[in-house]
């Protein structure tokens, strides 16, 4: 069974089992972690500075650990463990000032485009 067929047939993952991902073999600060139909998560640890760019399909961060600044389109919010924040398909969006300790689950979900208003 390779590694892609066990991520979408697990049904629970811990923060720390999801760390033992990261980095990746190519340095990365993500990794996908469970999976089903449309939903996808995964763990994101992000160390310096935050990369993203928008993405294709909406998602949804819960805090696990850490704390900053989230910058959502024109909106700024500062976050904590146990937050929960909402990116809509094509939105830009980046963390900011976050704590060395900072993850987040990351969960996208639904279309290509996002889902209709």
């Amino acid at each position: 069974m390779n590694e892609g067929a066990k991520t979408d047939e697990r049904r629970r993952v811990t923060v720390v089992e999801a760390m033992e991902r990261l980095p990746g073999p190519g340095g990365e600060r993500f990794a996908k972690v469970l999976g089903h139909g449309t939903m996808e998560v995964e763990v994101y640890a992000p160390r310096g500075h935050d990369p993203q760019t928008p993405h294709s399909r909406d998602e949804l961060y819960i805090v696990a650990d850490g704390t900053g600044e989230f910058v959502n389109g024109p909106e700024r919010h500062f976050f904590g463990p146990g937050d929960v924040l909402f990116v809509p398909a094509g939105m830009d969006h980046r963390f900011e000032e976050f704590t060395e300790d900072f993850i987040v689950w990351v969960i996208f979900y639904g279309p290509e485009g996002g889902e209709a208003r």
